[in-house]
């Protein structure tokens, strides 16, 4: 199965080594995560070309055949230059439009202004975990409800059993056992790593803890992990992205998203 997009390619690679299954069926590729049925990007449509005059209904249709318990809708694009189609039919029919930056750096410098009084170490114990939780959902962007809580958890055991089997690490920063900032850098044991799920504790940030996390992950990844390449998909309106670039990360190609959340 052939995948343009870096982002989307690297996306799925973590999804099937987390045990979700895809089928290709021509003009698109379903990607379905049995475990986890409230994630949405596990459970999504990928198509191959972009929204031509009333292509939202029939994909809309089509989403709802491979789907249909979901409460969601989710659909992709495995493009590279961020071209949608028809956009103003998407939008009237509710959908909201993602456009996320895929960045790459094959070399890191370090942050201007480093955080040295917080400890950096791997995530390792229960405890450690579960303060990823807790960290995730104090960062969340949406309401945190008992469906949002259970979809988070069954995410990070997924994320836990990549880690345990050697995929990748899970990185924080602690003030003395609090976790205050937290990512994940998985590998495809190719020369690609890819980061997941940059967060800092609302109350720490604006004190160098992202930056530092990201530049001694990315350090870590190009030497003793053994990548040539990283990964970041970033929120271009996000201000996190700015960080990332001075750390030496530049902007490959635009990975678009389409969501339309339950009634």
């Amino acid at each position: 199965m052939e995948i343009t997009s870096l982002g989307y390619r690297t996306d799925l690679l973590l999804l099937e080594l987390s045990g979700s299954v895809f089928h290709d069926a021509g003009e698109y590729v379903v990607v379905r995560t049995p475990d986890n049925p409230g994630f949405w990007w596990g459970n999504f449509l990928l198509y191959r070309t972009p929204f031509a005059p009333g292509d939202t209904k029939t994909r809309l249709d089509s989403f709802h055949q491979e789907f249909p318990a979901a409460k969601h809708v989710a659909l992709g694009i495995d493009s590279v230059d961020g071209q949608i189609g028809a956009e103003d039919e998407l939008t009237a029919a509710g959908f909201t439009v993602e456009r996320s930056v895929v960045m790459t750096a094959s070399e890191v410098v370090p942050p201007g202004r480093p955080n040295e009084e917080s400890t950096y170490r791997l995530l390792g114990s229960d405890d450690d975990w579960e303060q990823l939780v807790q960290l995730s959902l104090a960062t969340a962007d949406m309401t945190v409800d008992e469906g949002y809580e259970q979809f988070t958890r069954r995410k990070l055991v997924a994320n836990r059993a990549l880690v345990e089997a050697g995929h990748g690490k899970w990185f924080g920063a602690f003030d003395g056992g609090r976790l205050q900032s937290s990512l994940g850098l998985m590998f495809d044991g190719k020369g690609l790593a890819r980061f997941q799920t940059v967060q800092t504790a609302p109350e720490d940030r604006g004190r160098g803890l992202a930056s530092t996390l990201v530049h001694r992950a990315s350090t870590y990844g190009l030497t003793d992990g053994g990548a040539r390449t990283l990964v970041m998909v970033a929120d271009p309106e996000y201000l996190a992205i700015r960080i990332y670039r001075a750390l030496g990360f530049t902007d490959s190609e635009t990975q678009l998203q389409f969501s339309l959340p339950p009634a």
